[in-house]
């Protein structure tokens, strides 16, 4: 029928193993964890990406005049 790893009856087995371990009070916070976790990975790649871009186009500066320091001669 399915074939992969994750097919339905290997979800559902999983979801009563995540809630015997942790317990019908501390699921919902773990999931909401995971999301959070994922939504900031997500958003980090993308500015990760945007910062990528601004440094492919480097701007143009003007050059630096050396630090050339006068000579004492006494």
């Amino acid at each position: 029928m399915f074939e992969g790893l994750f097919q339905p009856m290997h979800l559902l087995v999983i979801l009563v193993i995540a809630l015997i371990i942790f317990g019908p009070k501390r699921l919902p916070e773990l999931g909401k964890g995971l999301g959070d976790g994922i939504r900031a990975l997500k958003e980090g790649m993308k500015d990760n990406s945007n910062a990528a871009k601004t440094e492919a186009t480097p701007e143009v500066k003007a050059e630096a005049k050396p630090d050339v320091k006068p000579e004492n001669k006494a």
